[in-house]
């Protein structure tokens, strides 16, 4: 169940405003399941491996800039993050620090290190958070940036973990323009971790839903300092940010570093903690989002959903008008209690939300997000208009339309006994292997006759 303390009461009272008694019924329903009562323990780097990632001899020895804005900062958040980048087991790296405030007190902090690689910068006016970061960014000298807010922490192997997989990626002949971790939250003290965010791979769909990349985020200095931020979306300019970086580089270049390396502070007048604080940021998120579509040539609409920070584009008049390949669509099975039993699913056959109740929302609301899959189930699939003469020649199965539903594929065709999963799974992966994409829709939902 969730921690309660005073910022999670604050939470609900403001979600209750927003989504009326029953929306926040259920929500409190879902948080008190058994599902939410798994316990998370973050565990550093055993001494041995510190010692093993210390001693390690990179055949490229990557410069990574930190680019860390610092307003009126509190002196122990600053030393806190200090501390957390000059403890790294990966050392080649400058810390760069622009402080938009007019006290001395955090350029006394910066320099009583005495650290060559700490950069102080100070800035004559604060422009705000965007212009800020551009300050540091052009004062970048690394190969990669990486983004780091004032008051969070780096775990000890961040840069190494980044490091590692840069060069492991060079080795292979290929690129990494973008990289990207897990992360958790930890409390104001830093001392407790809580609520970790394990990520999935880039995922197009899903990252016009919710900024699920955030934190810890790494760049090619090259790429970052052609975007740069932008002052219009300041609270979500990293969103937007990351929305650019998507649209300017291969997919296969960004890259998912499957471990907690980010913990993000929560305090009261954080994000994290108090998402109505910045609520501005997740009206700025829906801009980003918008201007990503439209610059796409896309013609849709943004949807702020009931959790703030996610959305879900309603595409005008449908998902395949708009030059995107994607060959499938597919929907939420439920059974008779209106239980989630399939629709969407893994490279294992599993459906990740399977057992969630048609109102709940998962896993970091990620069950009602749309989203790109691996497989969709056939009997909640529709196919791309374009499709349908060839659907037979690189599926196997002949396209027959659901009666009254044009697009839906009418899996009632198919053989008494059919394993649907593994039926799915292969026209799914026919697809996939022609460059097609596979999205999945959890508005859309049915229910099922699940066999005895």
């Amino acid at each position: 169940m969730g921690r309660i303390n005073k910022a999670n009461l604050t939470k609900t009272y403001q979600y209750l405003k927003r989504n009326g008694l029953r929306g926040t019924f259920l929500a409190a329903l879902e948080r008190m399941g058994p599902d939410s009562q798994t316990e998370y323990y973050f565990h550093g780097l055993s001494e041995a491996e510190r010692v093993k990632q210390q001693s390690y001899r990179f055949a490229d020895n990557i410069l990574f800039s930190i680019l860390v804005p610092v307003y009126h900062t509190p002196v122990p958040y600053l030393r806190a993050m200090i501390a957390s980048v000059l403890a790294q087991t990966y050392s080649r790296f400058e810390l760069i620090l622009a402080d938009a405030g007019k006290e001395t007190s955090l350029q006394d902090v910066a320099e009583s290190y005495e650290d060559m690689r700490i950069r102080y910068l100070p800035l004559e006016v604060n422009h705000g958070i965007s212009d800020n970061t551009n300050a540091a960014l052009a004062e970048a000298a690394g190969e990669y940036i990486v983004l780091l807010d004032h008051d969070d922490l780096l775990t000890e192997n961040a840069l190494f973990e980044m490091a590692y997989m840069i060069e492991k990626i060079r080795l292979q002949g290929k690129i990494s323009t973008v990289l990207y971790s897990d992360e958790d939250k930890c409390d104001e003290d830093g001392e407790c971790y809580y609520e970790p965010n394990f990520k999935p791979k880039f995922n197009q769909e899903l990252i016009l839903s919710n900024n699920y990349i955030c934190h810890l985020l790494v760049m090619e200095t090259e790429l970052a300092k052609k975007l740069g931020f932008r002052r219009e979306y300041d609270g979500a300019q990293d969103y937007d940010f990351v929305l650019r970086a998507a649209a300017s580089v291969e997919k296969d270049t960004i890259v998912h570093i499957p471990q907690i390396l980010y913990h993000w502070r929560c305090h009261r007048a954080s994000t994290a903690a108090n998402p109505e604080s910045k609520r501005y940021a997740y009206e700025a998120g829906g801009r980003a989002i918008e201007d990503y579509i439209r610059k796409a040539g896309w013609k849709g609409k943004v949807i702020p959903l009931p959790h703030l920070g996610f959305y879900r584009v309603e595409y005008i008049p449908d998902i395949w008008a708009h030059g995107k390949k994607v060959a499938l669509t597919g929907g939420k099975l439920l059974d008779r209690r209106g239980k989630v039993v399939g629709g969407i699913y893994d490279e294992t056959g599993e459906c990740p939300y399977a057992g969630l109740y048609k109102g709940f929302s998962g896993y970091l609301h990620r069950a009602v997000l749309k989203q790109d899959a691996h497989s969709v189930d056939v009997r909640l699939m529709r196919v791309n208009p374009k499709l349908h003469q060839s659907f037979e020649a690189f599926t196997g199965f002949p396209f027959v339309p659901y009666p009254g539903q044009p697009e839906r594929f009418d899996y009632r065709t198919l053989p008494a006994h059919t394993d649907y999963i593994a039926v799915s799974a292969s026209i799914c992966s026919a697809v996939r292997t022609r460059g097609y994409e596979i999205v999945w829709e959890p508005d859309w939902m049915e229910r099922i006759k699940i066999p005895e």
